[in-house]
This record gives C-alpha cells, structure tokens and sequence, in this order.
C-alpha cells in the first residue's frame, strides 16, 4: 500500500500497516521539532504549536498502532459542515421569527436525514397527522427512525 488514502476506511487490522510504513516519517518529524524549538522565541506561534504536539506526542502517534483510529478528523469535520452552514444561513433569516422558524425545520429535518429518509417525504406525511391533533403520547410513531415509504 503506498499511502494513507489507500488505507483510509479499511479494517483495522490493514490499517496497522502505519506502524511500518509511517512511524519513520513521524519519528522524524517530532525530531526536527525538539531540534529546531530552541531556536524559536518562546512565545511564538510556532514554538507554542511545536510545545503542544511534543506535550501530546503519545496521543498523536497512537494511530501508528491501533488501526481503529483514524490520522486526521477530516470525516467528523465533513459530517458536521452542513449543520454549520445551516446555522450561519439561518442568520439571514429575515427576522428572529424567521430565524426560530428555521431552527424548527432545521431540527426536525436533521433526525430524518440521520435515519436515511428522505426529509421531504417524512415531513410530508408527518405534519398533517399533527395538525388535525395527533396525541403527544403518540408522537414516537411519527419519527423518522419508525418512518415507512
């Protein structure tokens, strides 16, 4: 294998293989730190982002050995863009009636895509059972995770 993104997503037991192939490379790279970070001021932004990684260094280079961890948090941060780009739209509402109204669909629309149903659909067939007086004691029927096509 001949880099990280042929790896990325595998099993566990495939991804130990960073254990040979990257602890050179990193082992390198924490060497260079502790060399060069006499040279930098103190209070710089570099010595200050060098001083952490060294404090950290056995957290950061646990991904060598244990395959379940992944080297980067691209995936987390790919996940949680669209909620964030929700909210910072949600500004330009219009008004803070418009902003609350958001959030509600926002908030309702979230847990249909979470379950894999299309958000449109549920919402379709959810809001007039509501409307014509559907029991809050019932109201777990209506979610999304008990949602039929």
């Amino acid at each position: 294998m001949g880099n990280e993104a042929d790896i990325r997503g595998q099993d566990p037991a495939t991804r130990a293989a960073r254990l040979e192939r990257s602890t050179p490379i990193v082992s390198s790279l924490f060497d260079l730190w502790e060399r060069e970070l006499p040279r930098l001021p103190d209070k710089s932004k570099l010595a200050e982002a060098i001083h952490y990684a060294l404090s950290r260094r056995a957290a950061l280079e646990r991904f060598l050995t244990d395959g379940r961890i992944e080297i980067d948090s691209n995936l987390v941060e790919r996940a949680i863009r669209p909620p964030t780009i929700t909210r910072k739209n949600a500004l330009f509402a219009g008004s803070h009636g418009g902003g609350r109204t958001w959030a509600t669909i926002a908030t309702l629309l979230q847990p249909a895509k979470m379950n894999d149903v299309d958000p449109h659909a549920w919402l379709t067939q959810t809001v007039d059972p509501i409307a014509q007086g559907w029991p809050i004691t019932a109201i777990d029927a209506l979610m999304p995770w008990n949602f039929k096509a």
